[in-house]
């Protein structure tokens, strides 16, 4: 119950924070740049919705139900773009598509065009976010819509072809209703990262509730402000989540027949199977291959060097803080997931659905709901020490890495969980009888049953939250301590000063981490 107060509370701080500000602040957001937010928030949420629909179902049905030139290698390669930040995406294109860069310095060197000469899509923009946005996150929709439709029969797309239904016909009535509650998940997975993101839109200037926040928070040092911009953020990632769980409440799944018939992929031939291969190989290219190219060909023309004493800091600092958030995660999630096997019943629901809202609330919204507190905290407590000890404590908690940890914990709870209680399904309800019959306490039995039989899914648990804390921005921004600099800020700092040649460094080795659990996950569907 502990680890569900300690998820509540940045929620909880946020609202309080909110409410108690005044009406003078929010009305002063109401008149100048709440109603710009709230457009380029929800216009980006519309723009990544439509985009991860339909490049991660169209992939997703094209590799699974049909066969096309290197289908097989496309199958797994649709993966890689979740090991990339959209932000490093960010930084690799504007290095190539902006005005300085090879695209457009070709272009004026071929034509003798000048810079008003010609019109050319600005990378910087409200789209050129929704587009990095959608490059990474379509992932999400690919792997649940391809479970989804391979989990289908074959009989229900038969029976709508021998009624006279083209293949699109039947893909459209049939295939893709029964896959809606996998594809809404996912597309719904999309949108919560979406409006959690702050490297990316703040980099392209597009003014969202979460660059609003950080906003307020440090460059107008207005506390009441940012955190009523992050209650409005809050209410929509909640939102979002409440109509998360109303889909997947209302689904029923049912097991396929052992008679079920396997849907035969379709053969495409000629000009339609290589068209469907441009079409798959597309997202891949530029969501993982073309990205790292720019970005080796960034660092190497870089004056960043990894082996430097600095450098050394900023990778021993991402470690650190990452192996810790992991360890806390993973040890919360047991926790949760035990208990609720021991007690099931309404407290422990309660507290697993707390646990798992902190996925839905974005990072900077987290920051400042456990700043406000532990701020007033540590001021409260060094106040009371001058004044009775003549001593001052400083920033206990609010200047260590300890708060930041709390914030990755709340964060990425919700995946831990997920990957244990995957793992837990396999632990049979009279293995836990046996180990209590043979003299085991509750302990004794999470030690020597179940945890032998989930390591695989305790250590993909924690190498998922490992690599998620590496990427993870708003929150390292807002809470980290003095002169604690990670990976991510490192590269967020020089994109800012536009030395994107630099920032292509510490973006590279994020991506190089961030490869691991995306290894596994193509294993997976390999094997699948």
């Amino acid at each position: 119950m502990c680890t569900a107060a300690i998820c509540l509370l940045p929620m909880v701080a946020v609202v309080i924070a909110a409410l108690t500000g005044g009406t003078e602040t929010i009305t002063h957001l109401a008149q100048t740049v709440l109603g710009r937010y709230t457009a380029a928030t929800a216009s980006l949420v519309v723009l990544v919705a439509l985009g991860t629909f339909a490049l991660g179902v169209g992939a997703a049905w094209l590799v699974t139900m049909t066969r096309f030139p290197g289908a097989r290698l496309l199958e797994v390669l649709l993966v890689l773009p979740l090991a990339f930040p959209a932000y490093v995406l960010a930084y690799a294109y504007t290095h190539v598509l902006d005005h300085p860069g090879i695209v457009q310095t070709t272009l004026r060197d071929l034509t003798g065009w000048g810079p008003r000469d010609y019109w050319f899509p600005e990378i910087r923009s409200l789209g050129g976010a929704a587009l990095m946005l959608v490059l990474v996150l379509y992932p999400y929709v690919y792997l649940l819509a391809r479970a989804a439709f391979l989990q289908q029969s074959g009989a229900t797309f038969l029976a709508a072809r021998a009624l006279g239904q083209s293949p699109w016909g039947a893909f459209w009535r049939v295939s893709l209703p029964l896959a809606r509650p996998a594809i809404a998940a996912g597309v719904l997975l999309a949108v919560m990262e979406t409006i959690a993101d702050f490297g990316t839109t703040a980099y392209f200037g597009v003014q969202t509730f979460a660059t609003g926040i950080y906003t307020a928070w440090f460059s107008l040092a207005d506390r009441s402000g940012a955190a009523q911009l992050a209650l409005c953020l809050l209410s929509f990632a909640l939102l979002l989540a409440v109509l998360e769980r109303w889909q997947r409440g209302r689904a029923r799944y049912h097991e396929a027949s052992r008679t079920a018939q396997p849907m035969e992929p379709m053969e495409l031939r000629g000009r339609w199977g290589w068209l469907a291969t441009i079409l798959c190989a597309t997202p891949v290219l530029l969501g993982a291959i073309l990205p790292i190219f720019i970005l080796l060909a960034m660092g190497i023309g870089s004056e960043q060097d990894l082996l430097s004493r600095r450098y050394q800091g900023f990778i021993q600092n991402s470690l650190t803080v990452a192996a810790i958030a992991a360890v806390v995660t993973l040890a919360a999630a047991i926790c949760l997931g035990f208990l609720k096997r021991l007690r099931p019943g309404r407290t422990s629901s309660i507290a697993i659905y707390i646990a798992r809202l902190g996925y839905a609330v974005p990072g900077g919204v987290i920051a400042v709901g456990l700043l406000v507190p532990f701020a007033a905290f540590d001021n409260a407590l060094d106040a009371f020490m001058r004044a009775r000890f003549d001593m001052s404590t400083g920033l206990l908690i609010t200047g260590s890495i300890w708060l930041l940890v709390a914030a990755y914990m709340v964060r990425f709870l919700a995946a831990a969980l997920g990957a244990y209680e995957g793992g837990q399904a396999m632990v049979h309800g009279n293995m836990d009888a046996a180990a209590r019959s043979l003299g085991q306490g509750p302990l004794g039995t999470l030690r020597r049953v179940h945890l032998p039989i989930l390591t695989p899914s305790l250590l993909t648990a924690l190498l998922i939250v490992f690599v998620d804390v590496m990427k993870e921005l708003p929150a390292t921004l807002i809470l980290r301590p003095f002169n604690f600099d990670t990976l991510a800020v490192q590269a967020y700092r020089l994109a800012s000063d536009e030395r994107l040649e630099g920032a292509a460094v510490p973006s590279l080795v994020i991506v190089a981490i961030g490869l691991l659990p995306v290894i596994l996950i193509c294993r997976q569907v390999r094997r699948s």
